[in-house]
């Protein structure tokens, strides 16, 4: 029987703590927003990586170890920086 959950592995710990960061820091999404390549490497993240954020990739991210909850997250705030009027209040 396959679990439901996944659990990261330890060798994904600086892409999901870095997606953390993308969700819940607004000083390290505007870092990113002004230079995404020079914040990923701030957060030490490797060549596939940094590809796979690059195009916020689910399928490559969640290959690579991110936990799907952080790369949605992560994603939505970033929209939501970029064009607030998108979203609603809840």
């Amino acid at each position: 029987m396959d679990a439901h959950y996944f659990f990261p592995p330890a060798a994904a710990f600086p892409l999901n703590r870095f997606l953390f960061a993308l969700k819940s820091d607004a000083a390290v999404r505007a870092r990113y927003a002004k230079d995404g390549e020079a914040t990923m490497r701030e957060h030490g993240l490797d060549d596939a990586t940094r590809a796979a954020l690059a195009t916020f990739d689910r399928e490559r991210l969640v290959g690579l170890g991110a936990h799907p909850y952080l790369v949605f997250m992560a994603q939505v705030r970033l929209t939501m920086d970029r064009e607030p009027t998108t979203f609603e209040y809840f």
